[in-house]
């Protein structure tokens, strides 16, 4: 049988997601809001849930451990805060203390923090495991596709993304008629798709593209898109978002398909060699 199943929500739509599933699976759970990053309000009715600062690590591993939690998954997108945002607790400190450098990048912290939880006794699990057909299918999702324009983009914006995730800078990219007009760093998606909006050229709209760093733990931070996604990349005016396929979280499937539809949009799985040279 599934242990208790502790989710650290961040932002966006995912973590209520899971707290939905486990209500329908009666799998007990129990939620850690990160104050300034999830939304209680957004959770089902009756979520057992507390709300902590980021930088509250000890406080977190407590109530964690005194509700009975032995699984622990990470989902939503969580802004990195300053140092003086963050307030470290003892705890806090001594993370960031031990991890040191590698703390420069989010697969490197994100990696400290596995190490941390795992050492605590807790099992540290991907939201793939806990919600069938989550990933991103190797298809064609919406009415219309990429036409060849848009293919060349894609081509390359899954070699650009590549290389900036092996980096640790980020997983997005946006291509238009050959040129990256933006790539993800701290600012997250949303705001690249904004800023983006703003770049686009005359002629056949850009593309997002979305894949997962090389070296990414696929427990930790997994490249998603959803409802939302499409709507900002709809009002920003892209021709479309191509998502690594297998290596993506896709949300509300049925919902991206209808607005990608109603919106003019193309939304495409790829192979993760999408961007390569072919012979």
């Amino acid at each position: 049988m599934a242990g208790k199943l502790g989710i650290l929500a961040g932002g966006g739509e995912l973590p209520a997601r899971l707290a939905e599933t486990c209500q329908q699976d009666n799998r007990p759970h129990f939620v850690v809001a990160l104050e300034g990053h999830a939304q209680p309000a957004g959770f089902p009715p009756g979520t057992p849930l507390a709300s902590f600062r980021m930088g509250a690590a000890g406080a977190i591993l407590a109530r964690l451990k005194a509700e009975g939690v032995t699984d622990i998954v990470m989902a939503g997108p969580v802004r990195r805060p300053s140092l003086a945002e963050l307030r470290p607790d003892w705890k806090a400190a001594q993370f960031f203390a031990r991890i040191g450098a590698k703390a420069l990048g989010d697969d490197g912290l994100l990696r400290g923090v596995v190490s941390v939880l795992e050492e605590e006794g807790f099992r540290v699990v991907g939201v793939q495991e806990l919600v069938a057909d989550l990933l991103t299918p190797l298809e064609q999702l919406s009415a219309t596709g990429p036409d060849a324009t848009a293919v060349a983009d894609i081509a390359h914006g899954v070699r650009v993304a590549r290389a900036i995730g092996e980096l640790d800078v980020g997983q997005s990219v946006v291509v238009q008629q050959g040129l990256v007009l933006g790539v993800e760093a701290i600012e997250g998606t949303d705001a690249l798709i904004a800023r983006c909006a703003g770049l686009k050229r005359q002629g056949p709209g850009p593309v997002l593209v979305k894949v997962r760093k090389p070296q990414q733990d696929q427990r930790l931070d997994m490249p998603t898109i959803g409802p939302v996604t499409v709507r900002q990349a709809a009002a920003a005016g892209f021709a479309g978002i191509a998502a690594e396929a297998g290596n993506t979280l896709l949300l509300g499937r049925d919902e991206v398909r209808r607005l990608a539809d109603s919106m003019g949009l193309f939304v495409v799985g790829v192979a993760g060699d999408a961007g390569d040279p072919k012979p």
